[in-house]
């Protein structure tokens, strides 16, 4: 391992030792103390790196060198989704093991924050003087809505073109739109269901409690037993039958490549015979196949078809709630949306409430930003056959006008990124480095 390299995970180590998930705010730090240090931690890397820094009242803050008027802005989030559990090491610890290093945060997006630093001082140390200014913005709260970006729009200068080392290579030129909504029971028999830690990533976990004579238990035994469920638990403790369904995490864009704890539960209970208006509904309206067709929400368009997941599972006072997250094609309009679904959002039995639909991002695939950014890929990489690609996910492309998202995830590559034991290759984080060089060198020219 190179003295360069060695001081990459040194620096990615100072960074993923702090727990930044959003907690409730304090004086001067809007979304908890864990963010702001943070950005305190980063912010003291980059000045002694030698760039100069700003910290804008710990929404985010920034790094640059050179001069001009122009910027061209990377921005890359230091905050991180919920820990969870089923790690294998300390996910504030970061271990190295082989060409990996694991810890969360180390693939989103505290890895790539680093890439885009260590691109920023192989340039700067290179002798360029460049008459654009290249901004790093670190922001601190992308996982939760981005409102670190939004402030940073409004109370900073705008960036005139760049990217967030947030997605995948070798480009997003297009990402969905994404659309929230709330699922409410009216009726059930079920004491409670408790389940996953963030609304954009699959419902990996689910304990569900009923009434003992709800419902056969050896049935429900074989019909748990008949879903995709890895594993679960069916215990009877005095006049209640305790369900503890062990699903599989994914990222709310890709819910297929997860198994929803909560959705094989319903499942079951409907298959074992249990008669229940909550469990009728919910199979009816979301069920396992994450494609919003109990809701007439089966869209598709030339650039992908809309997904749906069901992230948190909760009961307050009788009443069981669901998140879903939708990510809808980037053709369809957020009337057309409002318009399929109306028929389907409430009856007897339940209901569900639209609490927000966001717009698409899109940029043609031969616009000057795409066609510099994934020539740096190339350049690197050799690869030809990739092509910049539409997302479900959603970065800080959708708030920072300009930019589109350029790495840090490779082709075929599986960080775990939302899940137990993200990781990161070493290898990988070494020619990240060298694409962004490229692409800043590119961007200059434009």
């Amino acid at each position: 391992m190179n003295e360069s390299t060695r001081a990459m995970l040194d620096t990615l180590a100072r960074l993923i030792s702090i727990n930044s998930e959003r907690t409730a705010p304090v004086e001067g730090k809007p979304f908890g103390v864990g963010p702001a240090a943070a950005l305190a931690e980063a912010l003291s890397i980059c000045e002694e790196m030698g760039f100069r820094t700003h910290n804008l009242d710990n929404y985010c803050g920034w790094a640059e060198f050179g001069e001009g008027d122009e910027i061209i802005g990377i921005a890359g989030h230091l905050d991180v989704v919920p820990a969870g559990e089923g790690w294998d090491t300390d996910p504030f610890t970061m271990a190295l093991k082989g060409d990996r290093v694991y810890g969360r945060g180390v693939s989103d997006d505290k890895g790539g924050v680093v890439a885009a630093l260590y691109a920023m001082k192989q340039l700067r140390d290179s002798g360029l003087k460049p008459t654009k200014r290249i901004r790093l913005i670190m922001g601190t709260a992308e996982e939760t809505g981005s409102e670190c970006m939004d402030y940073y729009c409004a109370h900073a200068e705008p960036v005139s073109c760049g990217f967030t080392p947030d997605g995948a290579f070798p480009g997003i030129h297009g990402e969905k739109g994404g659309t929230s909504m709330l699922v409410r029971s009216k009726k059930t028999k079920l004491l409670s269901m408790k389940g996953g830690f963030v609304t954009n990533a699959v419902c990996n976990r689910c304990v569900t409690e009923l009434p003992a004579d709800a419902v056969d238990q050896e049935a429900l035994r074989k019909a748990l037993s008949e879903t995709a469920l890895p594993s679960f638990t069916l215990t009877c403790q005095e006049d209640r039958l305790i369900i503890e369904a062990v699903g599989v995490s994914a990222h709310a864009s890709t819910p297929l490549l997860g198994v929803n704890a909560a959705g094989c539960t319903m499942q079951a209970l409907a298959a074992a015979g249990m008669e229940d208006d909550f469990v009728s509904f919910y199979n009816d309206r979301i069920g396992t196949a994450c494609d919003g067709s109990g809701i007439g929400l089966k869209l598709v368009d030339e650039w992908g078809d809309l997904t749906l997941n069901n992230g948190i599972v909760k009961t307050e006072n009788g009443v069981i709630t669901c998140t879903l997250d939708l990510r809808t094609p980037v053709t369809v309009s957020a009337e057309e949306i409002r318009s399929a679904c109306a028929p389907y959002l409430e009856d007897q039995r339940g209901c569900i409430t639209i609490e927000s639909i966001g717009k698409p991002l899109f940029f043609p695939a031969d616009s000057d930003l795409v066609k510099c950014l994934h020539k740096a890929y190339v350049d690197v990489t050799g690869d030809t056959e990739t092509q910049p690609m539409v997302i479900g996910g959603g970065t800080y492309a959708k708030h920072v006008p300009g930019i589109i998202a350029f790495g840090c995830a490779f082709p075929d590559t599986d960080n775990h990124i939302h899940d137990a034991n993200e990781f990161l290759e070493i290898s990988e984080l070494e020619q990240q480095v060298a694409i962004y060089v490229k692409a800043i060198e590119n961007l200059l020219a434009v």
